[in-house]
Parts: structure tokens; sequence; C-alpha cells
């Protein structure tokens, strides 16, 4: 067998094992045996950047997010009363915007796909390397880069003030 065709055969088993985590994960009734699956879609992702020759950026998918932000789901479930059930929805609306979400988002991912997909092969191993990354974060898409780190620095404090318990009097 060749080398392309393992490469594409290891792809494909990497991208179903992703795409199968996420949907046991949807379906999984316990907090804990989601988060587990997520470990696992985060593991294969990591893969596929792998094979798509960029090692920092698998590395990066597997420390910080199958490591460092799942320990903090894991924090999470563990806060999680497991006597309490969930909460009875009230209303019907839900699952249908739901359903309209998911079919803009698949929509939205075809789209890029379809221009994404054919310049796959175009980058060079040097563009994801972490200097040019670097380089790139720190001068093109500085603003970028601030912005996005203000709005994880707002997300933090909204979740402190959330996660306080209120002063009963």
């Amino acid at each position: 067998m060749a080398a392309p065709e393992m490469a594409s055969i290891l792809f494909l088993l990497l991208a179903l094992t992703s795409v199968g985590a996420v949907v046991a994960m949807l379906l999984s009734r316990r907090p804990a045996y989601a988060a587990l699956f997520l470990v696992l879609a985060f593991a294969a992702l990591g893969g596929i950047f792998g094979l798509l020759d960029a090692p920092f950026v698998a590395a990066a998918q597997i420390l910080i997010y199958a490591g460092a932000i799942l320990v903090l789901f894991v924090f999470v479930v563990m806060m999680i009363d497991p006597r309490e059930g969930p909460r009875p929805a009230g209303r019907r609306w839900p699952l249908p915007a739901a359903v309209i979400l998911a079919a803009a988002l698949l929509a939205e991912i075809v789209w890029t796909a379809r221009g994404t997909l054919p310049r796959l092969g175009r980058a060079g191993a040097e563009s994801t390397s972490p200097a040019a990354l670097g380089r790139l974060l720190l001068s093109k898409y500085l603003y970028a880069f601030e912005i996005a780190s203000l709005l994880i620095l707002a997300a933090l404090a909204g979740a402190v003030v959330l996660s306080r318990k209120k002063d009963r009097p």
C-alpha cells in the first residue's frame, strides 16, 4: 500500500472517529461520559492536524484543548449535583431554532470547504512553524489577536461573576 493511500485511510479513520465522538458526546446523558467523548474528539483532531503537516497546531490542539480546557470541563462536571436531574423544558421553540442553526452551520461549513479544499496542499511547511505563526499573529493579525484576548478576558470575568454565590440576608 502506498504512503498517500495510507495517509488517506488514516485521515478517514481519524475524521470518522472525531465525528462519531462528537455525536456520542451530544447524545450522552452523563456529563462525565460526554467529557471523555470530547477528549477523544480533540485527540482525533490533533491527529488530523498532524497528518496535515502542522505539528505545532497538532500539539497545541492536544495540549490546550484536550488538556487544559477539558480540565475546566471536568471541574464543572464535578460541581454538578448528580442527584439533580435535568431541568424540564418549558418551551418548544429551542428544537426548531436548533435545527435552523444547525442547517445554517452546515451550509457555512460546505461553503467554506468548497473554497478551502482545492487549496489545501499549497501551503508550505514553513507557514505552520511557530515562528511564522508568531510573526503572523503579531503583525498582520495583531488587532484580531488582541480583540480575541479581550473577549476571552471578558468571558472569564463574566464566568467569575456568574459563579459567585449571592449573599443572602
